[in-house]
């Protein structure tokens, strides 16, 4: 055998070593979901609202995988509930009258994807009629982490957080009103308005927190029905905007981004060092953000240490 032969013997024993070591870094992540029709509290004083969500919450829990990753999903929907649901994830690709039908009371769907691009994606319902379903409260976000980890042009961050916005709809039967827009009476921010902001409502009680000099992570998504979102942090400035999530996707140093309806994103923002300040992260279209739309992020020395880490991305 000569040297070019043996070189070309070695590349091959190297690539598919490196395709194995690929295929055993991914995992199956069994993620169910169980769709309930029940009461929620919409605001910060307790008001109920009659919401069609994901494991009775709005948004549904996050689901988080790495890039290459196959999602192994059911969702059950119990034959006490009266409407068909669904689940679209817009990290998948897949068949929209197969793995996205709706799923009667009493029945469950089961598939599953592969998390072939690293991003921030929103999920929702998609049966019929879709905007009814997403009003009242079917959505939330999957998080596909890059495969190859943090680099210097995607640094680790010290926290991370998960903001999702929604347009509180009264009369959620009126489907109808919801396509001309009419009829919305609040900006919801997972869940609830001005869910994060005891500046604007004295009854709310939770803030997003962080140290001074920290690095933050925002994932957030547009789950609005009709309204792009001008995403702005005042008293500060997104170091960095990923946009989808995806790290190839930056841009750095925006004041505010627009955020299309179902769009996500990954923002980063990195307070001063040397003091304790606050940020309002808002919609800076003032009839969102004046109607719940605020959020009050607490760069403080004696944040939480487990604010923002871990399991803690969704602030209930």
């Amino acid at each position: 055998m000569n040297k070019l032969s043996t070189s070309f013997m070695a590349a091959g024993v190297l690539a598919t070593g490196f395709l194995a070591a690929q295929a055993a870094q991914a995992a199956t992540v069994k993620v169910t979901m169980v769709a309930k029709e029940t009461t929620v509290s919409i605001d910060n004083k307790g008001t109920e609202y009659a919401a069609w969500t994901f494991d009775g919450a709005i948004p549904g829990k996050m689901v988080r995988v790495k890039e290459g990753d196959i999602v192994d999903f059911e969702l059950i929907n119990p034959k006490t509930n009266k409407e068909s649901h669904s689940i679209d994830f817009h990290a998948a690709e897949v068949d929209v009258l197969g793995e996205f039908a709706p799923v009667k009371p009493g029945e469950s769907k089961h598939f599953k994807f592969e998390a072939k691009r690293p991003g921030v994606w929103m999920y929702h319902c998609g049966a019929s009629v879709m905007a009814q379903h997403i009003a009242r409260g079917m959505y939330g976000v999957i998080i596909v982490d890059p495969k190859e980890g943090y680099t210097q042009d995607f640094p680790k961050p010290d926290r991370e957080y998960v903001l999702i916005q929604g347009q509180y709809f009264p009369d959620a039967d009126n489907y109808k009103a919801m396509l001309v827009n009419e009829g919305w009476a609040g900006s919801l921010i997972n869940g609830k308005m001005f869910h994060y902001d005891p500046v604007h409502d004295p009854n709310a009680s939770l803030v997003l927190q962080s140290k001074p000099g920290e690095r933050v992570r925002v994932y957030f998504v547009n789950a609005n029905i009709n309204m792009p979102v001008a995403f702005h942090p005042i008293a500060g400035i997104w170091d960095r905007v990923y946009i989808n999530g995806n790290p190839e996707n930056v841009l750095y140093d925006m004041a505010t981004y627009g955020v299309s309806v179902s769009e996500a994103g990954a923002f980063d923002i990195v307070s001063p060092a040397d003091r304790p300040t606050n940020n309002a992260i808002v919609d800076h279209t003032m009839s969102a953000a004046l109607r719940g739309a605020i959020t009050v992020l607490m760069n403080k020395p004696d944040a939480d240490p487990k604010a923002g880490k871990g399991d803690n991305l969704i602030v209930r």
